[in-house]
């Protein structure tokens, strides 16, 4: 009795202190959440007269709701120091309603606040930004007569199809620069007149015209250094192509290789001289996919591709083989195994993958390979069938005289069983591997 009294103390001891720690808790909450819609407070204010009445709805509404369920959590600590003494179960109960709705009101002020927090600061930092936004177009202006000078000057050197992706930056640049101040001034003039939210919008545009400005004048400047690494580029891939053509009529000259050559020679032939202008970007990819393809076709020379014919041929053999096995697991089929079934399905497998390879050169060798394994696989399955015949009648059969007959007991000399098998299965094999060869 005394062990269990000195329990029931302990567990007692334990949830008064557990008690009090919620009791604690729910006082703090309480006061940081009752400061929490004050200083929201403050930020609707800011909001509404920054952004406006619409803008702000969600957050009013949550503050509202919020401020409703807080009266009752405000209620219940009421009840907790009033005059009236309550048991240990029910301040329990009202404190952790109080931690709960406390708790939800943080998530509701967090949600609402967190939406308007991002353009509560651009409206704020909105002057600052239009400022500086204002400075960055005047100092893109000052770049425009460079820009144009060095558009001329790149004209000497390149075509006007090489010049067309930068030959109308600075005319572009200069109606985005102008458009980006006017929209500097239009902010300005609404957010004066209290329209904050389309001053916004007039400065983001601003901001938008300044940073494509600032991109198409440093296409300008990269454009130069880029062409001269193309040219470099260039020269490198013409010096290769050249020593590519000259190696390639040492090689095996197929259809291919003569065809690839030749093009490609005729566009080194056809490049613009030193001295004029010309397109490098456009010359350099095309000789780059003409030396590519003159590549692809030494490569495929080296390699010897079997004619269509030669493969076709490996392909017939391979059916002539399937036929045989076919024939001869078909017409006795109760007396074949697995073995010879999986080698002749698998035959039959690569029979069928060959023929939709046979047509392209780059799987023609694959065909060959797996038309000759498919013959090997019917070949052997056609041994391995012919044993599975043997074996079955040697077991099935009785021999002829000097025993039972029929179904006895084999005894001395060739029995008629084994001789019958024996002719039987020799001139089945026989005649098959003839056909094979004829």
């Amino acid at each position: 009795m005394a062990f269990w009294g000195k329990r029931r103390r302990e567990e007692q001891e334990r949830q008064d202190a557990e008690d009090q720690v919620l009791a604690v808790k729910a006082q703090k909450a309480l006061v940081a959440t009752d400061e929490r819609i004050r200083t929201t407070r403050d930020e609707l204010a800011f909001a509404q007269a920054e952004l406006g009445d619409g803008a702000t709805q969600d957050l009013r509404d949550g503050l509202d709701a919020v401020a409703r369920h807080m009266r009752e959590a405000f209620e219940l600590h009421q009840l907790n120091h009033d005059h009236i003494p309550d048991t240990p179960e029910e301040l329990r109960t009202r404190n952790a309603r109080i931690v709960q709705l406390c708790e939800w009101a943080e998530d509701v002020l967090d949600e609402r606040t967190a939406v308007l927090k991002e353009r509560i600061e651009k409206i704020r930092e909105a002057p600052r930004v239009r400022e500086r936004t204002r400075a960055e177009a005047e100092r893109i202006a000052e770049r425009l007569p460079q820009a144009e000078q060095t558009v001329e000057r790149l004209k000497l050197r390149y075509s006007p199809e090489a010049l067309q992706r930068i030959g109308a930056n600075p005319a572009e640049a200069r109606q985005l620069v102008d458009f980006a101040l006017h929209s500097c001034d239009v902010a300005e003039r609404r957010r004066d007149a209290g329209r904050k939210e389309d001053a916004l919008v007039a400065l983001e545009t601003a901001i938008e015209a300044v940073r494509r400005a600032q991109s198409i004048l440093d296409a300008v400047d990269d454009f130069e250094i880029e062409a001269i690494r193309t040219q470099n580029t260039l020269a490198d891939v013409v010096a290769d192509s050249r020593a590519d053509i000259a190696a390639a009529r040492r090689e095996r000259q197929t259809p291919a290789v003569v065809e690839a050559a030749t093009k490609l020679d005729q566009a080194l032939r056809a490049l613009t001289p030193p001295g004029s202008a010309g397109d490098p970007f456009t010359e350099l990819a095309h000789i780059s996919a003409l030396n590519s393809e003159l590549d692809h076709a030494r490569e495929r020379a080296q390699r010897n591709i079997p004619s269509i014919d030669h493969v076709r041929h490996d392909i017939d053999a391979a059916d002539r083989a399937i036929y045989s096995a076919r024939s001869l697991v078909e017409g006795h089929r109760e007396l074949i195994g697995a073995d010879a079934r999986t080698r002749l399905a698998e035959a039959e497998r690569l029979r069928v993958d060959a023929g939709t390879l046979v047509a392209d050169e780059d799987t023609r060798e694959r065909a060959r390979d797996m038309s000759r394994r498919s013959v090997q696989l019917a070949n052997e399955a056609l041994q391995v069938a012919q044993r599975d015949i043997d074996q079955a009648r040697r077991g099935g059969f009785g021999g002829y005289g000097g025993g039972q007959g029929w179904g006895g007991p084999q005894q001395g000399g060739m029995s008629g069983g084994n001789m019958l098998g024996g002719l039987i299965g020799g001139a089945i094999l026989g005649g098959l591997i003839g056909d094979i060869f004829d």
